[in-house]
């Protein structure tokens, strides 16, 4: 075992292996916790995954889009970070790509992804 594998080990996320199977175009809610001060408390982020690096890895990464005010709104949230409390799957979008980065151009019903109802 090298010494890159023993670090990872330390520092790995014992939430992100609870996290469901997600995929790109999935609509989740993500909550993340916030600390303001001395206090610290969890805040739920509801947006759609666009795009996705590395999943189950160490150095993996996904980010997740919302609308908020009329502003698109995005965030990238590593998967072995201490401040990722749990993902949740609202809805399974029906996608054939692997990255999501046309509806940062769309508003309105264009920036919908579909729903697959078969899975």
């Amino acid at each position: 075992m090298n010494l890159i594998d023993v670090v990872e080990k330390k520092y790995a996320n014992p939430n992100a292996t609870k996290f469901p199977e997600f995929k790109t175009g999935d609509t989740i809610e993500v909550a993340v916790r916030i600390k303001e001060g001395e206090k610290t408390r969890v805040q739920v982020y509801q947006g759609t995954c666009i795009s996705m690096k590395n999943p189950g890895q160490m150095n993996g990464h996904f980010r997740v889009r919302k609308i908020s005010d009329g502003v698109g709104v995005e965030r990238v949230f590593p998967f072995h970070s201490p401040a990722v409390e749990g993902v949740t799957i609202i809805t399974k979008g029906k996608s054939r790509r692997a990255k999501h980065f046309y509806l940062r151009e769309r508003t309105g019903k264009s920036a919908r992804v579909a729903i697959d109802y078969s899975r």
